[in-house]
């Protein structure tokens, strides 16, 4: 079993910057881990993703804004979000996808809000 906890949600400014982090327990090897966020009223998209090997994805609403590290040595994902919008401001959730032998399972951590001011 897979646990991942977020912490590192806030109320801020716009312009301004957070850092999230997400702490996986569990003994499974992860193909990648992610940020996801809802805004009220909206669907959970993704926010930036990270796989095993490094390789990043970002939405296009945040590249140049957020950047997605990993320390594995830690098991810890990390968003860093800097300038930050108002329309920033939804519930970050942390994902990981574990993958073997042909099948996949999606674990979620319990959200974190983030709320940027204008």
């Amino acid at each position: 079993q897979v646990q991942l906890v977020e912490s590192g949600g806030g109320l801020v400014q716009a312009g301004g910057s957070l850092r999230l982090s997400c702490k996986r327990s569990g003994f499974f090897s992860i193909a990648a881990m992610g940020w996801y966020r809802q805004a009220p009223g909206k669907e959970r998209e993704a926010v930036a993703t990270i796989t095993s090997g490094g390789s990043t994805n970002y939405a296009d609403s945040v590249k140049g804004r957020f950047t997605i590290s990993i320390d594995n040595t830690k098991n810890t994902v990390y968003l860093q979000m800097n300038s930050l919008k108002p329309e920033d401001t939804a519930v970050y959730y942390c994902n990981a996808l574990r993958r073997q032998s042909g099948s996949s399972w999606n674990y979620w951590g319990q959200g974190t809000q983030v709320t940027v001011s204008s």
